[in-house]
């Protein structure tokens, strides 16, 4: 039975999403009958419906106006490459011209409007970055993650533990909503550690017969090590394969579990773009929701299918906050070749990492910018300070170097700052002063003209010998 055409069935808006994007069932049953040039063309109708909605909000009038380009000019999807790009950095400029949504939302709440939820990146840069999600974007968006959970075997009745955080962000409350009202599936949500116990969602997921754990890899790796030191074994639970496990992870955790694990990629904005199918090797993306380049990371210019840079993504299905060339950073390739699937949807590599300062920590992006902020406010005054990211025990870690005075080199203040991260990031970060001044080598301050403050050490054995250095003669929090 197809669960969610039944369900759908007495309701208008659900049953036009259904007709438009399918069900998950539906829609991979339609792939076998579209050809490239089919989802071409309906790629390029519903890009052309995107750009006179956007045309109509301030932000993106703007963009095009200075730009001087002009959406209907849009006769292909050759012409992707003209629109204007923007970054996160135009997204703050259009808050602080209009806080606290900015000008680039399609629709506010207001007494003429209904259906609107509001969600929050993790306002890890600064002013978290609020969007604004109309029914029909929630529909659908929870319709593209559930394509990429049937995908990987999820189906009516599993039981799947939520291990993600509800909080401010989107991710949590998408993946609920895919489940129940896509799939039909049965999610318990656990949350995180911090809310349910590890040791707690372990039991549940072995005393329910939970199918998968909806985690980031670096907590099913840890997962997994509670579980042995609970004595529990791989067989002691149903579990069929993993969602949402980044790239570089995925064999770990398979090895780990003893079932497989795929890669899913979204982010906060759109919900789901592209998803790995079993055959593996690339991550199909949904391109009848999406337009994706790929371009330069200096010029942006686009780069040609195979050649690694920064990810463009057009979302074509949303009615609220637009994305009409959004760079975000990542990185990322088109994959030439057609996956051996057979399927004619593109495929997109795994994130090769970032072209910004952005750091994946277990999950939870943050910029070493943030974290300069947050300790500063922590110590009162402006700091100076470099971030190290590195592998322990399975996971990745960081640790902020920060500068203080004579009078603040003590734990009881390395305590209030790392509390104060964590407060701030919802992820641990380990805070070491140092003396004033000792940081440079790191940095180099006053010898570059941008100080450097992010080392990544997580694909090392070792840390650099001045970080070792700096670490042994620190002050550290008093308390993990």
């Amino acid at each position: 039975m197809d669960f969610a055409a039944t369900r759908f069935n007495s309701d208008a808006v659900l049953r036009s999403a259904v007709e438009q994007y399918g069900t998950p069932q539906t829609f991979m049953d339609r792939l076998s009958a579209y050809s490239t040039e089919q989802l071409r063309d309906l790629q390029l109708a519903r890009l052309k419906s995107e750009l006179e909605r956007a045309s109509h909000v301030p932000f993106f009038a703007r963009l095009w106006e200075s730009a001087s380009f002009d959406p209907a000019s849009v006769m292909s999807l050759e012409d992707v490459p003209r629109i204007p790009a923007y970054t996160v950095y135009d997204i703050r400029d259009s808050i602080d011209r209009d806080p606290p949504y900015g000008d680039y939302q399609g629709v506010r709440p207001g007494p003429d409007t209904t259906g609107l939820r509001i969600f929050f990146s993790g306002g890890t840069t600064g002013r978290a970055r609020p969007t604004v999600y109309t029914a029909w974007d929630r529909i659908v968006g929870s319709s593209l993650i559930a394509r990429a959970y049937h995908m990987h075997g999820i189906r009516q009745g599993d039981v799947v533990l939520n291990a993600w955080s509800f909080s401010t962000h989107n991710a949590a409350w998408i993946f609920d909503q895919a489940l129940y009202e896509w799939i039909g599936a049965t999610p318990i949500t656990v949350g995180t550690g911090n809310v349910t116990s590890s040791a707690k969602q372990l039991e549940i997921a072995s005393m329910y017969g939970a199918s998968t754990i909806l985690a980031t890899a670096d907590y099913l790796l840890h997962l997994r090590g509670v579980a042995a030191d609970m004595g529990l074994k791989g067989s002691d639970f149903a579990f069929t394969g993993f969602d949402s496990v980044t790239g570089d992870k995925k064999a770990a955790v398979t090895e780990a579990w003893g079932a497989p694990a795929y890669d899913h990629y979204g982010f906060h904005e759109v919900h789901s773009l592209s998803a790995e199918c079993p055959v593996g090797g690339g991550l199909h993306i949904w391109d009848d929701a999406f337009v994706v380049d790929i371009v330069d990371p200096e010029t942006g210019e686009p780069l040609p299918d195979g050649q690694v840079g920064d990810l463009v993504v057009t979302c074509l299905y949303k009615t609220g906050s637009p994305q009409v060339r959004f760079n975000i950073k990542d990185l990322a390739s088109i994959i030439p070749e057609p996956c051996p699937c057979g399927s004619p949807l593109r495929r997109m590599t795994s994130m090769a990492g970032r072209s910004d300062t952005m750091v994946k920590l277990r999950g939870i992006n943050i910029w070493p910018e943030a974290i300069g902020d947050v300790t500063g406010q922590a110590l009162g005054r402006s700091v100076e300070y470099h971030c190290v990211s590195f592998r322990s025990r399975g996971q990745d870690q960081m640790v902020t170097l920060v500068e203080a005075t004579n009078s603040e080199l003590s734990p009881e203040v390395a305590t209030a700052a790392a509390q104060k991260l964590r407060d701030r990031l919802n992820v641990k970060v380990d805070v070491a002063l140092v003396p004033q001044g000792s940081l440079t080598p790191l940095t180099g301050l006053g010898e570059t003209a941008k100080a450097k403050r992010f080392t990544d050490c997580r694909t090392t054995d070792a840390l650099p010998a001045e970080v070792t250095e700096l670490l042994g003669r620190s002050v550290q929090a008093s308390t993990n």
